[in-house]
């Protein structure tokens, strides 16, 4: 399976989020349903629902340990090469500043 884009990542969790709040309000509306069919849909996408939830906050939990990580990769480079971070800085705010000026 190809690794999956932070932004990939961002879409997917966004879309758990949605499909997760789209089915606690079609779980509100239909409280006042009777039935033994409307009540084992509620129970399959209560449970579909709680699986999902989960999901979403394992997934966001690795998140935050992926970015915990670059984090602390970039806390130890910059440690380490001090002079060169300053550099590769320095660099990027130069192109940066100039294609802002160039606006």
């Amino acid at each position: 399976m190809p690794h999956m884009q932070w932004a990939d990542k961002d879409k997917l969790l966004n879309e758990l989020h949605t499909v997760i709040n789209d089915t606690e309000e079609l779980l509100r509306m239909t409280e006042d349903q009777v039935g033994d069919a409307a009540n084992g849909i509620r129970e399959r996408m209560t449970l579909r629902l709680n699986q999902a939830t989960k999901e979403l906050h394992h997934l966001q939990h690795i998140a935050v340990e992926k970015a915990k990580e670059a984090g602390d990769a970039t806390d130890e480079y910059v440690n380490k090469n001090p002079w060169k971070s300053v550099g590769i800085a320095t660099g990027v705010g130069l192109i940066v500043g100039l294609l802002l000026s160039r606006r």
